[in-house]
């Protein structure tokens, strides 16, 4: 076998096992979770992000707990021209806090999104395995309450890529972007 199919190989083989393994974080608390995050880690071995990732700036979310323990999620990226991209979830609680799943309307995709760290008034770092027509991807993001994330963060981020099987080369930190127009 070449160097490039062994390392190709490894790579699958790590993500299947670590995908096992992520947990959402203990003592989560869904209703700090509530309010506005900026979108500034992302990172993915997905072929649309090789490809996109160069054009990518940073968006905000926003979270709101609901009373039955779901998180509506709404989402929103200025794009160049001036206009807004949006998009909205509603994920549903599990049995395990800090765990949710969803379906992506937009992209057609089932999502399986975890919380597996945060300090609520800093960042909070997700995990995500999105499943289309059978094959699985993880996608990570980090998101912070403000625009700036410190270097210790930005290393965790890094870090906890790595150990779900992405490469270092597809684990980005998206330039600041202008705020949307109100809708």
């Amino acid at each position: 076998m070449s160097a490039t199919v062994l390392k190709l190989f490894g790579v699958l083989l790590c993500s299947i096992i670590a995908c096992a393994d992520v947990m959402p974080m203990e003592n989560f608390d869904l209703q700090k979770m509530s309010g506005k995050w900026y979108l500034i880690g992302f990172a993915t071995n997905a072929n649309w992000f090789v490809n996109h990732k160069a054009d990518m700036k940073m968006g905000s979310a926003m979270l709101a707990p609901t009373a039955d323990g779901d998180l509506d999620m709404s989402y929103e990226n200025l794009k160049s021209d001036g206009s807004c991209w949006r998009m909205t979830h509603l994920a549903k609680k599990t049995d395990t806090p800090g765990r949710f799943t969803f379906f992506s309307q937009r992209w057609k995709n089932d999502n399986d999104m975890r919380v597996v760290d945060a300090q609520f008034d800093k960042y909070a770092l997700i995990y995500n395995i999105k499943t289309k027509d059978g094959k699985s991807e993880v996608l990570n993001k980090m998101y912070a309450r403000t625009t700036d994330l410190s270097l210790e963060q930005q290393d965790k981020f890094r870090k906890f890529c790595m150990s779900t099987g992405i490469l270092p080369e597809n684990i980005a930190f998206l330039p600041p972007n202008g705020d949307c127009p109100q809708a």
